[in-house]
């Protein structure tokens, strides 16, 4: 056995060394006790392991990301408020061309209703122009046959117009209205208060609301002192 042999035997039994989990040498002295010896090396590697801890506020990117994030914030703001103001917007003109639509619905017969209402005052005229003895006492019955033809006629003539929206405007002991008459005189009326239409020479008529022929009209006045 070489010498260098028999020394490393004889150093473990003499001290009785051992190594810990850790990796570190424990020598056991014959005087009792035990030693652990530590590298230096080991003693950097721990302190090298330790993090720092630094706060949020000593970073030097935290204000400027506090910055970054109150301007995308106001973005936001800004965005949503002209998201907003735009489906607003966009309903007005939803509303608007809708409302278009119908009345451009409702008045696309105006024209053609103006021209029906002269055949409304034809037939009106015939049939006031028949004598009533002559149709009451059935004196004549082939004008009677004519007057109630032109009767029905008219009647079914108005049932078209009132289906259409058409309706006649007789504003007799009503009062007057600029928007649905025109006065073409005043007359002084015993009984009557001013302003109340007493004469109807000709019925007027409203499409939908809409006044497309004034009634015309004549209109009492006060008397004069």
């Amino acid at each position: 056995m070489s010498t260098s042999r028999i020394c490393y035997r004889a150093g473990r039994y003499i001290f009785g060394n051992s190594r810990n989990v850790d990796g570190r040498i424990s020598l056991f002295f014959p005087t009792g006790g035990r030693r652990t010896l530590t590298t230096a090396t080991e003693g950097k590697t721990e302190t090298q392991n330790t993090p720092k801890t630094d706060s949020p506020e000593s970073s030097p990117n935290f204000e400027e990301l506090s910055k970054q994030i109150q301007a995308l914030a106001e973005e936001k703001t800004s965005l949503e408020d002209k998201y907003k103001r735009a489906l607003a917007e966009a309903e007005n003109v939803r509303r608007i061309k809708t409302a278009e639509v119908e009345k451009a619905k409702n008045f696309a017969i105006q024209g053609f209703c103006k021209d029906l209402i002269e055949v409304a005052d034809t037939l009106n005229k015939a049939t006031e122009c028949v004598p009533q003895e002559e149709i009451s006492e059935n004196k004549n019955p082939h004008l009677k046959g004519l007057y109630d033809g032109l009767v029905l006629t008219e009647n079914i003539l108005q049932k078209v117009f009132k289906k259409h929206g058409l309706a006649q405007c007789n504003p007799i002991d009503e009062t007057f209205d600029p928007n649905f008459h025109e006065a073409l005189f005043q007359q002084e009326v015993e009984g009557k208060p001013p302003n109340i239409v007493v004469v109807v020479s000709k019925i007027g008529y409203t499409l939908n609301g809409r006044c497309i022929r004034p009634a015309l009209v004549a209109v009492s006045k006060q008397k004069s002192t």
